[in-house]
């Protein structure tokens, strides 16, 4: 079966932070080389992020040369504000992406969480699809997997759908594949990633830790079976490496998580810095950007191995 991949830009975020001159193109450029055959980009902050400011010349200058290369194109935001998404619609339609991502930023019980979230993203929907953009709502440290269908569900609109991210169940204590499993049908995208569990006396507090693909224990070729047979051919690398969250103090584990085993399985001391880094201060910038660069290609070999054991083929291979 023939896969599209893409790369998100989170997986090289010491190079954008540290690396002089590494940009957007930089970045595409770097994909390209790797055989994707597409990004995703993160503009997740005031000044855009990772296309590096707002001005249109970026938008249109990253446009030209995925189109000259045959590239596709995801971008990043957060929140669900009415106003800010429709301002990241118009970026996302000018600058050529498929879709837009995003997560909500309510807080409060998680009942009131969802009803705001449906709210304001049913007040964008008819600008999404008047502007061939499709919404996807990921799994992000918030809702589980019942939550989020629900949510799309209750919103229940074409160019509405769901990133499902491989291991941000995590932080919610829910089972990966049973995250999976409750939105599967709404799947539109993933971020394809690898995960350890770090205990609360190696990390302060219960922690959920960034590793490269291949070196973690989440459920990497179960979940990616689910998807292919679910019809998803489309997926998302990205290097998690250097990446970690804490596990809020008061989170109870659901069904079927027994921490300590399976995808919960502990990482044992000593932590080696090519396996995982907790505290990044602790590292020089370009010792993180060398790091970096090392997990992404042993990361992608990994990736790339799980989705040739499916019998997965492309331009990729």
């Amino acid at each position: 079966m023939i896969v599209e991949t893409t790369i998100h830009s989170f997986s090289l975020w010491h190079h954008f932070a540290h690396k002089p001159g590494f940009d957007a193109i930089a970045f595409a450029e770097l994909a390209r080389s790797m055989g994707f055959q597409g990004i995703s980009l993160s503009l997740n902050n005031e000044n855009y992020r990772h296309l590096g400011g707002r001005e249109p010349e970026r938008m249109d200058r990253l446009r030209a040369y995925l189109t000259t290369h045959g590239m596709s194109l995801e971008v990043d935001t957060s929140g669900t504000a009415p106003a800010h998404m429709s301002e990241m619609l118009n970026v996302a339609h000018r600058m050529g992406a498929t879709s837009l991502r995003t997560y909500t930023r309510h807080g409060g019980a998680v009942g009131k969480m969802m009803q705001n979230t449906s709210d304001d993203l049913a007040a964008v929907m008819q600008e999404a699809a008047d502007l061939g953009v499709i919404i996807v709502l990921e799994n992000h440290e918030d809702f589980t997997g019942p939550e989020l269908a629900e949510i799309v569900e209750q919103v229940s609109h074409p160019n509405l759908k769901i990133l499902y991210d491989y291991g941000n169940s995590q932080m919610v204590l829910e089972d990966p594949i049973a995250a999976l499993d409750a939105v599967l049908p709404h799947v539109y995208s993933v971020h394809f990633k690898d995960h350890v569990m770090i205990r609360a006396e190696d990390a302060g507090q219960l922690t959920v830790a960034g590793v490269p693909v291949g070196d973690g224990f989440l459920p990497l070729t179960e979940l990616t079976r689910r998807l292919l047979d679910q019809g998803l051919r489309r997926f998302t690398y990205e290097n998690v490496w250097a990446y970690s969250a804490p596990i809020q103090e008061g989170r109870k584990a659901l069904n079927g998580v027994n921490l300590g085993e399976g995808a919960f399985a502990y990482l044992d001391p000593p932590f080696s810095p090519s396996h995982v880094i907790l505290q990044q201060s602790a590292f020089r910038p370009q010792m993180l950007v060398d790091l970096e660069f090392q997990a992404l290609h042993r990361g992608h070999e990994g990736f790339r191995r799980v989705l040739r054991k499916l019998g997965a083929s492309g331009d990729w291979d």
